[in-house]
């Protein structure tokens, strides 16, 4: 067994069972032959390890990639670049080859997406969310079919409105002239201590800190949304004309 399927099968907590343990386990076979390392506990951890976010993530990556039929070139871009993030240049290279399994099965992310609603804390589902974001406008753009599938998960997240426009909205900024208020869940009659209030309100809500515990890669790329936070800000301090 490869060391992405080590990684994978020696880290899984509560997701060693359910339909994302039958899927990974099904995909790590297929792969190498082996689902020891994923099968043989009969017990598992409540709390969300490294391991499990980035197993339900893959799963939840190939349900967006395979929407509409077509695995495009760019998404599969982001998601080279995100394996090797997190798994390395020789993981990655396994990892690849898992994800292309995964894009093989059948997948019903209602039932992964339950799964996940019932072990992971709120802040990793936005994150797992804004991850996916990532996959859909890799070229610029989301179709409907993906953009529909993440809607689905998040609506089994329990991700409220407001949470999924503000991530949805800095891949939008070129089409919508308001999305720096979305970003900050505000409306555009919001006054300007509204605006400070909202700001700081979310700097929290999206703080990186927040999924620390999911290790220092998913937490850098937490950043990015905080980041996001920060350039809404300050695209409404110079629109209203505020420090």
């Amino acid at each position: 067994m490869g060391n992405f399927a080590k990684w994978i099968g020696g880290g899984l907590g509560w997701a060693v069972g359910g339909p994302i343990g039958a899927i990974v386990g099904f995909a790590l076979g297929s792969l190498f032959g082996n689902t020891e390392n994923v099968q043989t506990s009969q017990s598992y951890s409540r709390r969300t390890t490294e391991a499990d976010f980035k197993a339900s993530l893959l799963v939840m990556m190939a349900c967006v990639m395979k929407a509409d039929g077509v695995v495009q070139k760019k998404e599969l871009e982001v998601v080279k670049r995100f394996l090797i993030t997190n798994f390395g240049e020789d993981g990655a290279l396994e990892a690849l080859q898992f994800l292309k399994n995964l894009l093989n099965q059948p997948i019903n992310e209602v039932e992964v997406a339950s799964q996940i609603n019932q072990y992971m804390n709120y802040s990793a589902k936005l994150q797992l969310i804004r991850l996916l974001f990532d996959i859909a406008y890799a070229d610029g753009e989301v179709n409907t079919a993906e953009l529909n599938v993440i809607r689905r998960i998040s609506n089994v997240f329990n991700i409220s409105t407001p949470d999924f426009e503000s991530l949805k909205a800095p891949y939008v900024k070129q089409i919508d002239h308001n999305w720096a208020y979305k970003a900050l869940e505000l409306e555009p009659s919001a006054t300007i201590e509204d605006i400070k209030k909202g700001y700081r309100r979310m700097a929290m809500k999206y703080h990186p800190d927040k999924v620390a515990n999911l290790g220092d890669d998913i937490k850098k790329s937490a950043t990015d949304k905080f980041r996001s936070i920060n350039e809404a800000y300050e695209q409404l301090k110079k629109q209203r004309g505020f420090v």
